[in-house]
């Protein structure tokens, strides 16, 4: 799986509801306190327009969008870490994901039990965090206090990874996500192994009432401030209409939204929004088989990018024939692309492009 995104938050703020919307897995949702016990796990494509683009003009036998995995757990409450609720039991379904997407209440509704009774989105995140922080302290804790009887006998890297886990520890009693500070690479090689959940990168996702799509209300004016303040992304949606959005045809999907002036839909938002907060961008390869969308790191050069398909073809890799999807919808062929110049032939130390429609070459 090329990505994986892990859904927390409090309890009623709609994390089943878009859950369900964006994977369309039945996900129960309903209106009280730990609906969803066990975790939820959900595949969804990447939603992307230019693949139908390359697929217009190169017959082929399928497409195939990237892939995200979304992983769904039960509403945290404060406490979760010494128990209460459901405890945090469940953040170890979360641990091994790319990214955390937050889900924050940024609307009011009488009808839908509030677990602290009342809507006030810092406060909520603020729950949120100390569970995940004191849930990463008590692995730190698990981990110093194995590697520490080695750093007693001087060995070298037991010692090191003894003090980055203390220092982690440090920081997070402090009250510093550990996402905010700028470890070295020896320091996140002993920190990897652990999984810990703060480090990884946060989209807040502001779920609103259908009435304030588009609106900057104050509630998420508030989101957006904290995630400014810490190095966060936000999408704001409604998941009611997400909801609704899922289940439309194509056709009236694309109507439905253009009466809302919904220019893209949650599920694109929140693809957009992670892609952009790991630092990901997109390539595809177009053949009589299939085409493909691959997801690489930006600043991924040629070979790394061909690795993706086949680890092998890392180290096989002899050039890439390179195009984009604009050349493609403007020459409507490769080989009108390739008569016009537009196809370059790029070696190893080429970097990828966003959109690059690639075929590689590779040796025996």
């Amino acid at each position: 799986m090329s990505l994986a995104a892990g859904i927390v938050g409090l309890p009623n703020v709609g994390k089943s509801t878009i859950f369900n919307a964006i994977t369309a897995a039945g996900a129960e949702s309903a209106n009280y306190p730990f609906c969803t016990i066990d975790p939820n796990v959900g595949v969804v494509d990447v939603p992307d327009a230019r693949l139908q683009v390359l697929h217009h003009f190169v017959k082929t036998q399928r497409v195939i969008p990237a892939a995200v995995k979304v992983v769904d757990i039960a509403g945290l409450v404060k406490g979760a870490s010494q128990g209460e609720g459901l405890g945090n039991k469940f953040l170890g379904n979360v641990k091994e994901t790319d990214a955390i997407l937050h889900v924050v209440r940024c609307f009011d509704d009488p009808d839908i039990i509030h677990v602290h009774g009342k809507v006030d989105p810092r406060a909520d995140i603020e729950v949120i965090e100390l569970e995940l922080a004191l849930a990463d302290i008590e692995t730190l804790n698990r981990a110093h206090e194995r590697v520490s009887k080695k750093a007693r006998s001087g060995d070298k890297d037991s010692i090191a990874e003894r003090d980055t886990y203390a220092k982690a520890i440090e920081l997070l009693e402090a009250g510093t996500m550990l996402r905010l500070v700028e470890w070295t690479e020896r320091e996140r090689e002993a920190l990897r192994p652990l999984f810990l959940i703060t480090i990884k990168p946060v989209l807040y996702v502001a779920n609103v009432a259908a009435d304030d799509i588009g609106k900057e209300t104050e509630l998420v004016a508030a989101v957006r401030a904290h995630a400014e303040a810490t190095g966060a992304g936000v999408v704001a949606l409604s998941g009611d209409i997400e909801g609704e959005i899922a289940g439309l045809e194509p056709e009236e999907r694309a109507e439905f939204m253009a009466d809302l002036g919904i220019e893209e839909s949650g599920l694109e938002r929140l693809a957009h929004g992670t892609y952009d907060l790991l630092g990901l961008q997109t390539y595809f390869t177009a053949g009589e088989k299939e085409i493909r969308a691959w997801t690489v790191k930006r600043g991924t050069k040629a070979p790394a990018a061909a690795g993706v398909i086949h680890t092998d073809f890392e180290r096989l890799f002899i050039r890439a024939e390179v195009y984009s999807v604009d050349d493609m919808q403007k020459y409507e062929s490769e080989a009108a692309i390739k008569a016009a110049g537009k196809l370059r032939v790029e070696g190893r130390d080429y970097t990828m492009r966003e959109g690059d429609v690639c075929h590689f070459l590779i040796g025996k």
